[in-house]
């Protein structure tokens, strides 16, 4: 029997519910990281003039990534203005993640249609596969992060969607072919084949199968619909490589550049091969059911009744074991195995909700959902406790958020209980795990910002203020040495090095700059070349500190000017 969630409307709005919370309150809260502040300074340089096929990051070549994410954050800006709000800046990402998710759910759909027990509720187990997805922990953490990883992982699973879509198609399915290869070419224009390696060959090798799903049909009719989506998505995601190596200015630059990223997935942040092997605990809240239905001798009947577990399970286990292969290893990097392993649970689920509705129930599914509801209800009475050990000022007991947090939880606590441990009912038991999650959301997100800087010295003059200094308001800004492209991206400008002539001396200065350095005037003033070193004078008229302990090291800025523009 159809539940009261089928309504046509009720179950995207509860999607669209979940993905609000899961992308965007509070998006922005946490400061903004390295990945975020590359990003967001090649697309603020985008808008102020820069160009949009060969990305500047600080006056230099930044090549090093393909445009796609970047353009998208410079439409933005060009739309709303210059700004620094990170809130509006990854406002593309948390799109991008509400867009994966509603592409997975058509993928979910498609995938399941011939399973024996979809016609028990048509469309619920792609729907609850969904809401996985969408209030996991790893797609919220990277979903609301402004760089690539989001965009390339995203684009792919819809590659995926119409690509099943035209498979199952009545007619030719052209144009659903059409559409899988553009967004395979998107995918690549957001970060290069990396996607494609992590998501669509395991996928393929999988669904594309027939011992594996035997629904897919014979190959030989679509065979020239499939060439035409690889060879589309081929000429869109090379295009902007293509390009740049036609342009014999940048091109033996973005050779190398291309040359030292694929080299660093061999030499930088290298794990050990089983590195990845907690991959379940990325699920968040859901990690108890995800343990469960890696179990195969127990799951793989129970889910296999709702989605195809073979399939499913042999694109999670070959997609692990191809992100296992490369020596780089990051938890972001472990997006791709969340669609398949979303999918796998939504299944558990339905089985579980499905048999507890029975008058006798199997005594492992019931022993399961006892121990799910047990790990729910003692985790959401923890978390209050963990505020307390927190010791935030505005979160401490006596206060409002700490009040109502409490509340929340332990009244959340109390359903699970009742509901869930006694009386078995799973439903309760995944809705109180989407709100828990919403909640610690709405309790923890800005809650971070203050976490970070508990220990910052007070008082410290930041970058950021020396926009507020009319003295360098219409000055270039430079450097001697690297400024972090953080602090780059905080000072709101560019500030590349101090250009040099061909054979590696300073340009004398026409007019006033302001010179960022670590060094105390005599230093700096020692650097300088000897032939015009007595041609200018220096005065430090600011500074700054990198970071938020003074120990973290204070750069000057110091105002040098030719003697004769005086």
């Amino acid at each position: 029997m159809p539940s009261s969630t089928a309504s046509p409307w009720l179950r995207p709005l509860t999607v669209l519910f979940v993905c609000f919370f899961s992308c965007f309150v509070h998006l922005g809260a946490p400061e903004v990281n390295l990945m975020e502040a590359r990003n967001f300074t090649a697309a603020r340089e985008m808008v102020a003039g820069g160009s949009w096929l060969i990305p500047t990051m600080n006056g230099a070549l930044r090549v090093a990534k393909p445009p796609l994410p970047t353009w998208a954050v410079a439409a933005v800006e060009l739309v709303t203005g210059p700004t620094q709000n990170p809130g509006i800046l990854r406002l593309p990402a948390a799109c991008m993640t509400t867009l994966l998710v509603f592409f997975f759910w058509g993928l979910a759909r498609t995938l399941v249609r011939n399973v024996p027990g979809e016609t028990e509720d048509p469309g619920r187990t792609a729907w609850l596969a969904t809401l996985v997805l969408a209030s996991s922990l790893l797609v919220i953490t990277v979903g609301r992060e402004g760089h690539w990883d989001i965009f390339a992982n995203s684009l792919l699973v819809g590659a995926l969607w119409a690509l099943a879509r035209g498979w199952f198609a009545a007619g030719a399915g052209w144009g659903w072919f059409t559409l899988s290869g553009l967004l395979l070419g998107a995918s690549m224009l957001s970060k290069g084949p990396v996607a494609p390696y992590a998501v669509l060959l395991p996928f393929l090798a999988s669904f594309g199968v027939t011992r594996f799903y035997p629904e897919r049909g014979p190959l030989r009719p679509r065979r020239f619909q499939l060439l035409l989506a690889l060879v589309l998505g081929l000429a869109v995601g090379t295009a902007w490589p293509i390009y740049l190596s036609v342009q014999h200015t940048v091109a033996p630059a973005a050779m190398a550049v291309a040359r030292v990223e694929v080299t660093s997935w061999a030499e930088r942040h290298v794990q050990p091969f089983w590195d990845y092997w907690n991959f379940p605990v990325f699920t968040g809240i859901w990690t108890p059911v995800a343990l469960v239905v890696l179990a195969v001798p127990f799951a793989r009947n129970r889910a296999g009744r709702y989605v195809p577990y073979r399939a499913a399970l042999a694109w999670l286990l070959l997609a692990f074991l191809l992100l296992s292969l490369v020596p780089e290893k990051k938890e972001r990097y472990l997006l791709p195995l969340m669609p398949p392993l979303a999918l796998l649970i939504g299944g558990l689920l339905r089985h579980l909700e499905t048999v507890m509705r029975q008058q006798v129930r199997p005594h492992l599914d019931a022993r399961l959902v006892r121990i799910w509801a047990g790990l729910l209800a003692v985790a959401c009475c923890l978390f209050p406790v963990v505020l307390i050990f927190m010791k935030l000022p505005p979160y401490g007991p006596g206060s409002v958020p700490f009040a109502v947090t409490l509340v929340a939880f332990l009244l959340l606590a109390v359903a699970i209980v009742r509901w869930g441990f006694r009386q078995y009912q799973v439903p309760v038991l995944m809705a109180s795990s989407i709100t828990a999650m919403a909640l610690l959301l709405s309790v923890l997100a800005p809650a971070y910002p203050l976490w970070t800087n508990r220990k910052a010295d007070p008082g410290l003059r930041h970058i950021q203020e020396l926009r507020q200094n009319p003295v360098l308001a219409s000055l270039p800004w430079y450097t001697l040495e690297e400024l972090h492209v953080k602090r780059i991206w905080d000072a709101g400008r560019a500030t590349p090095l101090w250009p040099r002539t061909p054979d590696s001396v300073l340009v004398k200065p026409r007019g006033p700059v302001a010179l960022l350095s670590g060094s105390i005037p005599a230093s700096t003033f020692k650097k300088l070349p000897l032939a015009w070193r007595h041609q200018v004078r220096l005065q430090v008229v600011d500074s700054f500190y990198l970071d938020r302990r003074r120990k973290d090291g204070r750069w000057l800025v110091t105002l040098i000017t030719p003697i004769e523009a005086e």
